[in-house]
């Protein structure tokens, strides 16, 4: 087994001291005393109240068994096109809901294209469609 070229440890340790700021080589521990200790230590335990009062905060209810958050529950979700009145129930069709404010077959009919403009266009085809 080597021994360690002390001399050669040293000079790579002013080249990065050099380089980079006397504090890239400083040990992190030696500005560590019991007052950062203790502070540090509260943080945590503030940190693990704050955590375990957002998880009761959240009211469970018993659906068949299982406890599921009652935002969940009570969520409401329109899966019917406003333009087509078309109800799906395909992920793809609620994203396009949610941003679009209509279906995928709307979307790439009417809007695909002219995201840029499309509320004003939205408006129009709404009141020519029905």
């Amino acid at each position: 087994m080597k021994e360690k070229d002390w001399d050669y440890i040293a000079s790579l340790e002013k080249a990065i001291a050099k380089k980079y700021g006397e504090v890239a080589v400083k040990n992190p521990a030696s500005e560590w005393n019991e007052e950062k200790e203790n502070d540090y230590l509260e943080q945590l335990k503030e940190m693990r109240r704050q955590e375990a009062a957002r998880i009761t905060a959240a009211n469970k209810i018993d659906v068949g068994g299982f406890f599921i958050s009652e935002k969940l529950i009570n969520r409401e979700t329109n899966r019917q096109c406003p333009l087509c009145g078309v109800y799906s129930f395909k992920n793809r069709d609620e994203l396009y809901m949610n941003k679009f404010k209509c279906c995928f077959g709307c979307y790439v009919k009417h809007i695909e294209g002219i995201e840029h403009n499309w509320e004003n266009k939205w408006k129009r085809i709404k009141s020519n469609v029905k």
